[in-house]
């Protein structure tokens, strides 16, 4: 099953999008919004997916679906967590500075809370206030889950993943050294996230969907040069259930909560990357400086996944940065 929000006030209007991305329905007699669906999942998702059965099979009426008047899937969450599930692409940051990784970053996850009241729409622009700010993209998964026990084991973790989602994380890296040697973690350099047009769930990803994690390559576009292809299946040394047995150590995670990759990184290097700074380490490692640079104003990205057979899954994010002006 496929879903998104329409633009309409703080928190959206629900539809339920057909598989290929063309067609939609209006649910609101069902759930006004993505949120309100979540909050009472077990009673809206047999009624959600029987509208998205008859829009299948062509048995009810509908709307054309245009991405360009999408929200993210959640315009606005309770809580917004990100990891850093590829630890390869951390081990690269530490590489480009001569600096091991801590033996512990095998085996415990890595998070941050992000701000999650103000989400970018999957082709909104990124306004920044200054290009010196290092813009920068990455191209993540993300899944939302139910309501999650403190303390819940990884084995029923897998059970509360309801969706899944694409993630553009901006990063203004330039502003990220000082705010880390404070001790306190990321705010100013984290800007408004933006998701894909489309949340999927599970069972619609088919055998993609396996061991927690999402087994497909995700396209990462640069001014329509290609950046990376990794496999977001490949190389993730924590899957989701892990994750989210992190995050709900000691606290319980209420429905609508995101849950994020991190920036998608293979080993195996032919694949690309998910973000400029990767590249720039890359280069570093390579010739001792950079010679990529961060996005500028007018610069435009794009961040998708296909199917098998070549069909988009989540629709697409693009993103053009513009100046930001009071």
């Amino acid at each position: 099953m496929k879903l998104a929000s329409l633009k309409s006030g703080r928190d959206g209007r629900l539809v339920v999008v057909h598989k290929a991305l063309n067609s939609c329905v209006s649910v609101t007699e069902i759930a006004p919004t993505l949120q309100s669906a979540l909050d009472n999942w077990s009673k809206c998702e047999p009624l959600l997916r029987e509208t998205y059965l008859a829009l299948e099979a062509n048995k009810i009426s509908f709307e054309t679906f245009d991405p360009s008047t999408c929200a993210s899937p959640i315009p606005r969450a309770f809580h917004w967590v990100d990891g850093s599930a590829y630890v390869n692409h951390v081990e690269l940051v530490r590489k480009a500075r001569n600096a091991e990784i801590p033996e512990s970053f095998w085996v415990d996850p890595l998070v941050y809370q992000g701000g999650s009241d103000t989400f970018l729409a999957p082709q909104e622009d990124i306004l920044i206030a200054d290009e010196a700010w290092g813009i920068d993209f990455e191209a993540e998964v993300a899944v939302i889950v139910d309501d999650v026990p403190m303390g819940i084991s990884e084995e029923e973790a897998c059970q509360h993943i309801q969706l899944l989602m694409l993630v553009n994380d901006v990063s203004l890296r330039n502003l990220i050294p000082g705010e880390l040697a404070k001790g306190f973690g990321f705010y100013q350099s984290k800007p408004s996230s933006a998701f894909s047009p489309v949340a999927v769930t599970p069972d619609a990803l088919g055998e993609a969907w396996s061991d927690g994690k999402l087994h497909l390559p995700l396209r990462v576009t640069l001014n329509d040069k290609l950046i990376g292809e990794p496999n977001a299946g490949v190389d993730m040394t924590f899957n989701f259930p892990r994750l989210i047995a992190h995050v709900a150590k000691s606290r319980a995670l209420c429905s609508e909560t995101i849950i994020g990759s991190g920036t998608v990184s293979n080993v195996d290097r032919s694949s690309g990357s998910c973000c400029l700074a990767e590249v720039r380490m890359l280069e570093i490692i390579a010739d001792g400086k950079p010679k990529t640079e961060f996005m500028k104003f007018g610069d435009c990205v794009s961040i998708e996944m296909f199917d098998s057979k070549g069909d988009s899954i989540f629709g697409e994010i693009e993103q053009q940065v513009q100046p930001y002006r009071n």
